[in-house]
């Protein structure tokens, strides 16, 4: 039997790991949710966000909330870019151009990351005030930036859903996942939303970006790839075109993540990117739609 402080250990920290898998979610969802496009170009978008930090923190030596703000604005400036070098053009056109596509820039970008970086990882330290470690009553233990992730990820969501819910753009964006054409007629600039949508989704990438390196105390020029896939992983969990079910998919798959590592035995960590899959074939099997989304309709 394990103790309950083990427990709330790994609950803990299954959280913290899906609130970053949730807020990769989320951007992935509203891409596909106005396109179609299942956009792996959002996982290079992480990379740039923690090289982005790492030149502006460690090198620059630039203020903290200076060079995070500045993550931020870099990410939005990267959405911009992809929408209009990699979709723009392509757009109306077949789903499968768009997704070889977005496979194509993330290649390009990591590999242009990697020339322009090294292909060996760097050490990634955060700020000294985030790597406090702390320690709960219950013997919990936890860093600061843990709680930083928790309360960045949950303000971010909470804003999104507000944005969504509540301004002209985001109803702007719901109306086009809606029917595109219908929205074009009713005046809606697509063009510009889309956009927008891109400039959102990426700077949320890129500040998660910093998260990671922080949580894990390393960035490599390849680190996109599987939180990419993973966060692809939880949007299908929670339910392909669900905003919703995004969080709910990528907090899932961070808890069963660290649980599957935690409870078996030593040695078998390895083999958690096979449990991830097998969690979702599993959720596939009993819920195609996934754990939020509507059944198709015939």
């Amino acid at each position: 039997m394990y103790a309950s402080g083990y427990i709330a250990q790994q609950v803990l920290n299954g959280t913290v790991l899906g609130s970053m898998y949730a807020l990769l979610a989320l951007g992935m969802t509203v891409i596909y949710g106005i396109l179609r496009l299942i956009n792996f170009a959002h996982g290079a978008v992480i990379t740039i966000g923690a090289f982005c930090f790492y030149v502006l923190f460690v090198s620059l030596h630039l203020p903290f909330l200076a060079a995070i703000a500045l993550v931020v604005i870099f990410g939005g400036i990267t959405g911009i870019l992809l929408d209009l070098v990699a979709y723009r053009k392509i757009r109306g056109g077949p789903e499968v151009a768009l997704l070889i596509t977005s496979l194509g820039f993330y290649i390009f970008i990591e590999n242009l990351v990697k020339m322009l970086a090294s292909p060996q990882p760097y050490a990634f330290r955060p700020p000294p005030f985030l790597s406090q470690v702390n320690q709960t009553a219950g013997g919990v233990t936890f860093l600061t930036i843990d709680i930083f992730i928790l309360l960045v990820s949950v303000g971010i969501m909470v804003f999104f859903a507000l944005f969504v819910k509540k301004t002209k753009v985001g109803i702007a964006m719901r109306a086009i996942a809606e029917s595109g054409e219908t929205a074009r007629l009713v005046g809606i600039d697509i063009n510009r939303v889309i956009g927008l949508a891109f400039v959102l989704a990426s700077a949320i990438a890129a500040i998660t970006g910093f998260m990671w390196g922080g949580k894990y105390g390393q960035i490599s020029y390849a680190m996109g790839f599987m939180a990419g896939v993973k966060a692809f992983v939880a949007v299908v969990i929670g339910g392909i075109g669900s905003i919703p079910g995004a969080m709910v998919g990528g907090y899932v798959l961070g808890i069963a993540e660290t649980f599957s590592v935690a409870l078996l035995p030593p040695g078998y960590a390895e083999y958690r990117d096979g449990i991830v899959f097998a969690i979702l074939i599993l959720v596939l099997l009993l819920k195609p739609s996934g754990i939020m989304g509507e059944r198709a309709k015939v």
